[in-house]
């Protein structure tokens, strides 16, 4: 039998939802004129008023955020209370050095965490759960967000953090863990490891899985479930909105259910800017109407997929999303990181390099693998070992400083890597996602 962690929210009625969304969204169209001068420069431009705005039909007048946004108002032009009413920040990269720094209040941080028990409850979850959150903790949204979720149903929480793998394993049996909440290589990566230590699916104790933040296809779900003996559940989110949460898979996973009494979905043509018709596939965008501290209106997420509103057998009537089917930018995740070739480039440049590289990625043993492959110009050039060693790890370091992850990086000779007469080939990802 279905679960819900807040049944009369996520079955409530066609009818109720947009009552919900039309109120919400005028009192946050008003909360962010008053209070977000940057926005509301953006509304006049558009010849656009708090009194335009009157229900979800008129959301298309408002002007579109995105990434150069946040770019411009870092770090707190955007931020719409005053600070003393911030409790908490979380960051993730932006397309150059500045990060994107989303506040949060402590009505938001509450929001949130509801979002995410949601999730937990969808999966499976109850006070009688223990939950192992294998995301990683601190300025990334994963850690805190499920943490927050998986507390508030009542579960056991284990704040693990990503990484040491021989403890997670030794806390899924000693603790018994039931729902581990990670990104899904990750969790391939434990079941491979707990495989290779003899270990059957009858052997360990999990139940479920709650993984996102990177792309993952539904074979690598299927394999995740036959290692592990679980059921694996998609979670969708971005730090600009709050993170996980956003959107969750329940028992059908067919979709995810966007938590509409929140955020409001659009599909939009990324190059027309049109809302299209439901079910059209398009550029995913969303609008918060009840966070206060960093409220984003009409986000471009710059992913693509579609929605549908067709009736799911869980009980839940929030619209369905599906995964997302690529980007409408060069954005790449790589290991749960945003990660653009325009970062790259900038980290070339400071260090004295051409922009002529190429980045490739794959995944091996259901891990990222992150190389990059650099250009020397003709006074750079030399076939001295060390004086090599020493400057490929030297970007090395720079790409972590400016990343956050590590790459691979292999300098090679001048006009070795291919020339192409149009765009420049800069990014092969093999990865079959």
């Amino acid at each position: 039998m279905e679960r819900y962690y807040q049944q009369e929210a996520e079955c409530a009625s066609r009818e109720e939802i947009t009552k919900i969304q039309n109120e919400k969204l005028v009192e946050q169209v008003k909360h962010v004129w008053n209070n977000v001068p940057y926005y509301r420069k953006k509304m006049e431009k558009a010849g656009v008023t708090p009194d335009d705005i009157k229900s979800i039909e008129d959301l298309h007048k408002l002007p579109f955020m995105s990434k150069a946004d946040l770019r411009e108002t870092y770090p707190d032009g955007l931020l719409g209370v005053p600070k003393e009413e911030v409790v908490r920040i979380h960051s993730t990269s932006g397309t150059t050095g500045k990060r994107v720094i989303a506040f949060y209040s402590q009505g938001d941080l509450d929001m949130w965490e509801e979002c995410c028990a949601r999730a937990v409850v969808a999966a499976g979850g109850s006070k009688d759960d223990v939950v192992q959150v294998s995301y990683g903790y601190g300025l990334f949204t994963g850690g805190l967000g499920l943490d927050g979720g998986s507390r508030k149903v009542g579960c056991m929480t284990v704040p693990m953090s990503s990484g040491n793998t021989e403890r997670q394993i030794m806390f899924i049996k000693d603790l018994n863990a039931s729902i581990i909440c990670c990104t899904p290589s990750y969790a391939a990566y434990l079941g491979e490891s707990m495989k290779e230590m003899g270990l059957t699916p009858d052997d360990i104790p999990l139940k479920a899985g709650i993984f996102g933040a990177e792309a993952w296809s539904e074979e690598m779900r299927k394999s995740i479930e036959a290692t592990l003996g679980i059921k694996a559940f998609d979670i969708y989110g971005l730090t600009e909105l709050s993170g996980p949460g956003v959107a969750y898979e329940c028992s059908e996973q067919h979709g995810m259910h966007i938590n509409e009494d929140h955020f409001i979905a659009e599909i939009i043509d990324p190059d027309t800017h049109e809302v299209l018709p439901d079910g059209a596939q398009g550029e995913l965008v969303f609008t918060a109407i009840d966070k206060k501290a960093f409220p984003m209106m009409r986000y471009r997420t710059k992913d693509i997929c579609q929605l549908s509103k067709e009736k799911c057998s869980c009980g839940r009537t929030f619209i369905r999303m599906a995964k997302p089917m690529g980007r409408s930018d060069d954005m790449l995740i790589i290991r749960g990181v945003n990660v653009f070739p325009s970062q790259i480039e900038t980290v070339l440049l400071e260090h004295g390099y051409q922009a002529n590289y190429q980045i490739i990625v794959d995944r091996v043993n259901n891990t990222d693998t992150f190389d990059i492959q650099v250009e020397m110009t003709p006074e750079m050039f030399t076939d001295n070992v060390s004086d090599i060693t020493k400057a490929q790890n030297e970007l090395v370091q720079g790409l972590v400083n400016m990343l956050g992850i590590k790459a691979k990086v292999t300098l090679v000779a001048p006009q070795t890597i291919a020339r192409s007469e149009g765009k420049a080939v800069r990014v092969i990802d093999k990865r079959k996602i």
